[in-house]
């Protein structure tokens, strides 16, 4: 009779054999759920194990060569059990040991393991049938919670919102369930300009893990929903806001999208508050990545400059990490296009420093953006501007951007940099400048 040890998925750490497991349901085969009148044999097995996807499934069950599930196990004459197709590639490869102790084989048959098969089937089908029943329950709550919304208000209503949201979250099952049933529609409709924020922030928190359409887009794009929305970004917690970041974010890919919506004041100065906030740095990347959509719209790249967000930006460059840091210098280099932005870039002192360090340093992407920002800045007063980066490591990283492997355009971009920057100087005090020993460190 087969045996295996079953210490590694939680079981006691004891020998049994099979009969011994399926009858006292150790691996689920005796207990819990039945399966009369031969339910289980009408269950595949290789769509219960693909949809299920268990962390822990025991042993036994795993074929000690792809490390998956076995679906058609197989038994060699030394004992030890393979899924029937990933022994036979060995064997076609020219192996007639056994994978797992290297014995040579006496006898290359396999015989069909078919009580570890029934085992593994019956041990799946549990499982399966059990999500299935989870499944069917959490969708009826979910019903039944968007039944109660109709008609409850005030604090009911809070706590109803809370529990969706704890069912969705839980469960990304019964999402499309709360799609199908009108959801989207409900919850939007509890958004409007007399709603309170304990409200707004649930019904927020839920709409961004649901999958809404067209029309659902627009219908959220109403002024006074959007208003709220920017309150709460404004006023609310740090999990409200980055949901609220999302939500907008979620609305910009609305191909009617309309810039107005995204034309506040209010919203960018709490964009940039999210961003700034040390105390919650969870927020800089969603901030960032939703100031960064909407610089794509050139006209609000100039209200972006008037709420001071060309020095905020800069001066938080040095602490920022790779991926926030790209989403920053993205969005200086587009501010950068109007003359408002040029202007905020040159008057601000740390700017030509940053974009210094920042070449050859984080990435090519990186590089390619501090370089376009350099080079708006420097075009405004090629005398000025060009001389501070020059004396700032300037003309030397730009020498190691041209030697580099990178993208020619970017290493044209760089000549025609170094260019303009050697114009200021005879060739003899140029060439000084450009020692690597004048590259920032």
């Amino acid at each position: 009779m087969p045996v295996f040890s079953s210490r590694r998925y939680g079981v006691d750490s004891q020998v049994l054999d099979l009969d011994t497991a399926v009858k006292d349901g150790v691996l689920g085969g005796g207990g819990g759920v039945g399966f009369g009148g031969g339910f289980a044999d009408k269950l595949d097995l290789s769509k219960m194990i693909e949809e299920l996807d268990l962390p822990d499934v025991p042993s036994v069950f795993i074929c000690p060569i792809s490390l998956e599930p076995m679906e058609d196990p197989v038994t060699l004459c030394t004992g030890q059990t393979y899924e029937r197709s990933n022994i036979l590639k060995w064997f076609s490869m020219g192996h007639f040991t056994c994978p797992t102790t290297m014995q040579e084989l006496w006898d290359d048959s396999v015989t069909p393991n078919k009580t570890l098969h029934q085992l593994i089937h019956t041990w799946f089908s549990q499982k399966y049938v059990q999500m299935k029943k989870r499944s069917e329950d959490v969708q009826g709550n979910a019903s039944d919670i968007l039944d109660t919304l109709k008609k409850v208000k005030g604090q009911a209503r809070v706590q109803s919102l809370k529990e969706l949201r704890r069912v969705i979250t839980d469960h990304a099952t019964v999402r499309k369930t709360v799609v199908d049933k009108g959801g989207v529609s409900l919850l939007s409709s509890l958004l409007g300009p007399y709603t309170s924020h304990a409200i707004g922030s649930e019904v927020v928190s839920i709409l961004v893990n649901l999958s809404l359409d067209s029309s659902s887009r627009l219908n959220l794009m109403q002024p006074a929903k959007i208003s709220l929305v920017v309150d709460m970004l404004n006023e609310g917690s740090i999990e409200t806001k980055i949901n609220c970041t999302k939500l907008i974010q979620i609305l910009m890919e609305e191909e009617d999208f309309q810039v107005e919506v995204v034309s506040s004041h209010s919203l960018l100065v709490a964009l940039m508050r999210l961003v700034r906030d040390k105390r919650h740095p969870s927020g800089n990347l969603p901030g960032l990545s939703l100031l960064k959509s909407i610089c794509s719209h050139k006209q609000v790249r100039i209200l972006i400059v008037s709420i001071g967000a060309v020095p905020q930006l800069v001066g938080l460059l040095p602490g920022l990490n790779p991926e926030c840091l790209e989403l920053a210098l993205f969005i200086l280099d587009a501010v950068s296009t109007v003359k408002e932005g040029k202007l905020a870039l040159s008057s601000c002192s740390n700017t030509i420093p940053n974009m210094v360090r920042v070449l050859m340093r984080v990435s090519e992407s990186c590089t390619q953006l501090a370089l376009s920002i350099l080079w708006s800045i420097c075009k405004l007063s090629p005398e000025e501007y060009s001389s501070i980066a020059v004396d700032m490591g300037l003309a030397a990283k730009l020498l190691l951007v041209i030697q580099s492997g990178c993208d020619p355009l970017l290493k044209q971009r760089s000549a025609e940099l170094l260019k303009l920057c050697s114009l200021n100087y005879t060739d003899s005090i140029f060439i000084s400048k450009c020692k690597l020993t004048r590259t920032i460190r």
